[in-house]
């Protein structure tokens, strides 16, 4: 099935990718491509007829500066909608016949909008309205420059006191401009102006649903599979079991998944892995325990990044090691072809991949980076046009299990960058236990306003190690122990995370059941430190 979709100009804003995830909520789907793609790619890339509509994405630049990017003029004359924020915005201003000054302030945060000129996007949209009968939007702005100037042919649609042109509209040719952002939160209406614009103007067909994309993706992978055989590297994280569980729903026994135990994942983890894949869906998976391997190679090591360079190159050692053995084929296997990996759509766009561009480094948490050349193997990638949400959806539909689909993050080294300093087997055994009962007593404990478990309150919890000791009274004698963290976030972008106000009677029962079953510790602190100026993982 052939998708409408909307084309996404990134100008370097830090925020495009939100841009693209507000569409996909609109259930359309989207792409976010380089800014600087050329006049004859953008007539190409519309010359299908499944373009709807485009839109050009914030930028810490200027477009008073002659060096920096405009868009592809081809994007004004292919006659469909086009929609500009912040920099996107002046840039099509200056473009078109406006003007654009640099600006004596920036204007950052909060800001409350007029809506003028009824325009088609923002009709019947506002979050209050004044005594004199302004519709009034709450807005996020980010800006320094200004449009000073409207372009010919259009009008104003929105202003504030300090930024007089906020809104601009072309309303016979379907242009429209603002210069706060609806992609974040911040901007209450945000969501309602996006999906005006690519349902209303763009009269774009919401067909984007994960339930229905199962069957798409199937056939995409049997077609370019055929009756060759695949590896797949399985973490346990979402991303690559989703993969797995996709793949093995198109192929079924032509794939075999390799999954790596390095003594560092979580109480149980490596069972519950089996459990779900082999018990569940059937799938060929060989489980290979190198925990000896990883522990004794960081014996000695303290030094975090020195701790991830030794489990990242131990894993690629070991998953090569097996997908050679798979290559060559035995016991009627005629060998794989295929690498699958969980790489999704948000690692393409940071490493430059879109389609316009050769990829750069794909980010390897879960995937197994540069293996597909050394191995001689081809390159499966599933989940490779789908954000992270998207991803989760697709698991559910699937059939994954919702807990193991909407499991908080874990990194990629595990538990070997949650025990500070040097890793040991006494340590990761303690810190299971530990991270164990803080999990689930966040599961188990209900927020009474929401309704809702303070683990799905919390963006990300875990238990830290700390290689130091304390003093402790336990019954009648004095203990000398361990002592542990607990950390747990609010975030919606991970960029920016707050720590999370846990109840304390929450916290106590944590602390107490802790301190009572896990023979080694004594003492439990929690981390109330926000990111920034901390991160929210401690190595």
């Amino acid at each position: 099935m052939q998708h409408q979709k909307i084309l996404i100009l990134d100008f370097g804003s830090q925020v495009t990718q939100l841009i693209a995830r507000r569409v996909r909520e609109a259930n359309v789907y989207c792409e976010v491509h380089p800014c600087d793609v050329t006049d004859e790619w953008v007539r190409d890339y519309a010359k299908d007829g499944s373009l709807k509509g485009i839109i050009l994405s914030g930028s810490h630049a200027s477009v008073t500066e002659d060096t920096t990017d405009r868009a592809p003029q081809a994007v004004f004359d292919l006659g469909l909608p086009v929609l500009g924020i912040c920099y996107g915005m002046q840039t099509m201003a200056q473009q078109l016949g406006g003007k654009v000054e640099m600006g004596h302030k920036r204007e950052f945060g909060f800001a409350a909008v007029r809506a003028r000129g009824h325009t088609a996007l923002l009709k019947d949209i506002a979050d209050f309205t004044t005594p004199e009968g302004h519709g009034m939007l709450n807005v996020w702005m980010s800006h320094g420059d200004k449009v000073t100037e409207l372009p010919p042919g259009f009008k104003l649609m929105a202003s504030t006191d300090s930024c007089p042109i906020a809104g601009m509209a072309d309303e016979s040719r379907r242009f429209y401009a603002v210069q706060f952002h609806p992609e974040v939160t911040h901007t209450v209406q945000g969501r309602a102006l996006l999906d005006r614009f690519v349902l209303g103007i763009c009269g774009t067909r919401p067909d984007w649903v994960m339930r229905d994309h199962i069957a798409e993706a199937v056939e995409q992978i049997r077609q370019q599979v055929g009756d060759e055989e695949v590896i797949l590297g399985l973490s346990g994280g979402v991303d690559s079991s989703v993969a797995a569980a996709l793949i093995h729903r198109a192929i079924g026994d032509q794939l075999t998944c390799v999954f790596v135990d390095h003594g560092l994942l979580r109480l149980n983890e490596g069972d519950m892995v089996m459990d779900m894949f082999v018990g569940k869906l059937h799938a060929k998976v060989i489980r290979v325990d190198a925990s000896d391997l990883f522990l004794g190679k960081l014996a000695g090591v303290s030094d975090p990044e020195a701790k991830r360079k030794i489990i990242g190159g131990l894993f690629v050692d070991v998953f090569k090691a097996e997908a050679a053995k798979l290559k060559a084929g035995d016991g009627g296997h005629k060998g794989a072809t295929f690498l699958a990996q969980g790489t999704i759509y948000p690692d393409v766009i940071e490493s430059g991949g879109a389609k316009s561009k050769k990829a750069v480094t794909i980010k390897s948490h879960h995937n197994v980076g540069g293996l597909p050349e050394q191995l001689g193997l081809k390159l499966l990638e599933p989940l490779r046009d789908l954000f992270k949400d998207e991803v989760r959806e697709l698991g559910v539909a699937l059939g994954l299990p919702p807990e193991m689909v909407y499991r908080h993050p874990f990194p990629g080294p595990g538990l070997g960058v949650r025990i500070l300093g040097e890793v040991k087997k006494e340590y990761a055994d303690l810190l299971r236990r530990a991270d164990a009962i803080f999990i689930e007593e966040l599961r188990n404990f209900r927020d009474e306003a929401s309704g809702k478990t303070w683990y799905d309150l919390t963006s990300q919890a875990f238990t830290v190690f700390l290689p130091v000791k304390s003093v402790g009274v336990m019954g009648d004698g004095r203990t000398y122990d361990y002592v542990v963290a607990l950390r747990a976030v609010q975030t919606s972008d991970f960029m920016t995370a707050d720590w999370a106000e846990l109840p304390y009677a929450l916290l106590k029962k944590v602390s107490g059941r802790i301190i009572n079953e896990v023979r080694g510790i004594n003492r439990v602190t929690y981390d109330v430190s926000s990111k920034p100026p901390a991160t929210i993982e401690w190595e």
